[in-house]
Formats: C-alpha cells, structure tokens, sequence
C-alpha cells in the first residue's frame, strides 16, 4: 500500500475512502469525503502510486490485521523535546509552523521548517527537538493496529525518559477504521 499527503491550496472536494483531509484554516480533519473551501491537506491509502504527491512512502499491512488511521496534531512550546521514542504504526506528518530537528536511526538528522514534510516508520526509533525560539506544531496521519485506538501511541527508547516532563501536546482528532 501506498500512503501519500497531497497539499491543495485552493482547497478540495474528496469523495469516500481511506483518505483523511486536513483544514488548515479551521484546524479540523475529516475522514473520508469532504470540502474545504481554503488550504487542505489530504493523506491517501491506496494500493497504486500517488502523482503529485508532497510525499509518498511504501508501507506494508498485514491483511490478518485490522487497521485504522489516526490523525492529530502535536504542539510544542519553544525548546519542547520528544524523547528517543517509536510509534507501533507508521505515518506521515507535516509541519505547521516553527522548526523541529528529527534525528532517526543511523545517524540521520533532519531540520525540517514550516511546511516540511518528513516519514516515520513503524518501530523507527527518532529523536525530535523543536525550535528554541518560537512554538512549533505538526499534524500527522499514522496507520495503525486497531488495538491502539484511543491510546498513546509513543513509547520512549530509553524507559527513564518516560518520567521526564513532556511539555508537547497531543491532540487527536480520530481514530477510524480502514478497509484494505
């Protein structure tokens, strides 16, 4: 399967599937069909490649497993940090505003600054350290196993990061189920 974030400015009219549209003026998300009438994004699931994609990324779903999407966005005040840390599902996400440093495995560090677009893996281990100077925010659309609905997502690499202070905030908009 493939899974794809589209960027329409002018807004867009989508009909129903596994497909999540994302209002940036209003701050809502809506599965499946719907209009918006200013700047939307849109993550797709489909089983072909996705032209005029921001970005797409090849992910593979067990059929024996339910799925669901789940968007929402993450806050983070100046100098906010989300520890080494995985998701048991793999998404893509698109930063509002401010800057955020993505450090994953092997070494690969990223800075990604407002309307930039990055892939995190299931089980990919990263590290992200927002701007010092000013807050930062992404929303996110992450695939995941049917038994994550309704609950935290991230699972810290090293335990004693669990009893750090977390200063981001999470807001999630939905979990709903996907049909492969």
């Amino acid at each position: 399967m493939i899974l794809s974030l589209h960027e329409h400015p002018d807004g867009v009219a989508t009909g129903p599937a596994n497909r999540v549209v994302y209002d940036l003026g209003r701050n809502e998300a809506h599965f499946g069909a719907a209009t918006v009438d200013g700047p939307a994004l849109v993550w797709e699931l489909t089983d072909r490649e996705a032209r005029g994609a921001a970005l797409s990324a090849a992910v593979e779903l067990d059929p024996a497993v339910e799925w669901l999407m789940r968007c929402d966005r993450i806050d983070f005040p100046p100098g906010g940090v989300a520890y080494r840390h995985t998701h048991p599902g793999a998404g893509i996400r698109r930063l509002l505003f401010g800057s955020i440093r993505i450090e994953g495995p092997g070494g690969l560090v990223e800075d990604v600054d407002s309307g930039g677009v990055w892939f995190e893996g299931f089980d990919h281990p990263v590290l992200a350290t927002a701007s010092a100077t000013e807050p930062s925010a992404f929303v996110r659309v992450m695939l995941l196993p049917r038994e994550w609905e309704g609950r935290r997502t991230i699972r810290y690499v090293d335990p004693a990061d669990k009893e750090k202070p977390k200063l981001q905030r999470p807001t999630v908009f939905f979990d709903r189920p996907i049909e492969l």
